[in-house]
């Protein structure tokens, strides 16, 4: 049994994910975010069981003596929230979490096929895809969650999403435990009475830039957006995004002129890419959106 079994079965749902759907489960109507709409095994899953697949420690000090272990822990949380979400689905095709998480989890595993159909049943359904963000050019030491819709994009600060703030090393905002209406919030699905702290149409961005790390979305018009760790706003003409979920890779190679080896790392530039064509392709489809080619290199 690995870490996230026996997370699971902390809560008794280690059975919801093995037991078959009963006969006439999946009928649900249009999906949904109303949580009184969803089945409740199936809802559960989508906040909870998600919760304890993010949190679950799978990283002790002596591991970070192991190169290249850190990517491999980051895989096992993005394949464990997956396979809850589909789990999810099975028992209730309506729940609109279980959509949206998978629409974000496929890009991050790079399955762009499944993303895309995902994709098409959230914006169908009227929902959002979001994800935890690192926004450098407003605060690098706190998060923020970015929810892209038909209409445009959303950034809300940390604080607005989670009952309860709780900062760990370097000030940095650790992720709750059974916080029902974060891990809601997280999976798109956030409550219309929390103000977006910057809300950008996408007819005011001209172009997505991919680099190794973030998303560059370039503005028409300058935008404010604010961090709940100093309190300080920034004005900006473009929005810098490094979307959570997946990391670099490390490689050996042979600097020129030299006869050892050495090691680099390498950003995920596909994922990047990956994430704003699809974007693009579900907001743009008259094109008007410049999606220059991608240089991979040093830096952002």
């Amino acid at each position: 049994m690995n870490a996230n079994t026996r997370a699971l079965s902390r809560l008794g749902l280690t059975l919801v994910l093995a037991a078959p759907v009963a006969a006439g489960a999946g009928t649900a109507a249009e999906p949904t975010c109303r949580a009184d709409r969803i089945d409740a095994r199936s809802y559960a899953l989508t906040t909870r069981a998600v919760a304890m697949a993010v949190t679950e420690p799978r990283h002790s000090w002596w591991d970070s003596f192991d190169l290249g272990k850190y990517e491999w822990d980051l895989y096992d949380l993005n394949d464990a929230e997956t396979r809850v979400a589909e789990r999810a689905l099975e028992i209730d095709p309506g729940n609109l979490l279980a959509h949206q998480i998978l629409a974000r989890q496929y890009l991050v595993l790079g399955d762009p096929e499944r993303a895309q159909a995902a994709w098409s049943t959230v914006f169908g359904a009227g929902g959002a895809v979001a994800w935890t963000a690192t926004l450098y050019d407003v605060d690098a030491r706190t998060y923020f969650l970015v929810a892209f819709d038909a209409r445009g994009l959303r950034v809300y600060r940390f604080e607005q999403v989670v009952e309860r703030m709780k900062r760990g090393f370097y000030g940095i905002p650790e992720f709750p435990g059974p916080d029902d209406r974060f891990w809601a919030a997280a999976a798109g699905c956030i409550p219309t009475e929390i103000v977006p702290d910057a809300e950008v149409p996408w007819s005011a961005v001209r172009e997505i830039k991919a680099g190794n790390w973030v998303l560059w979305f370039k503005l028409n018009r300058d935008v404010k957006i604010g961090s709940d760790r100093t309190g300080k706003r920034k004005t900006l003409d473009e929005i810098k995004l490094n979307l959570h979920g997946r990391t670099g890779t490390l490689e050996v190679y042979k600097p020129v002129g030299e006869d050892h080896l050495a090691m680099r790392g390498r950003g995920p530039a596909d994922y990047q890419d990956m994430v704003r064509r699809t974007i693009a392709q579900f907001v743009d489809p008259d094109r008007r959106l410049a999606l220059p080619p991608v240089k991979p290199g040093v830096g952002w």
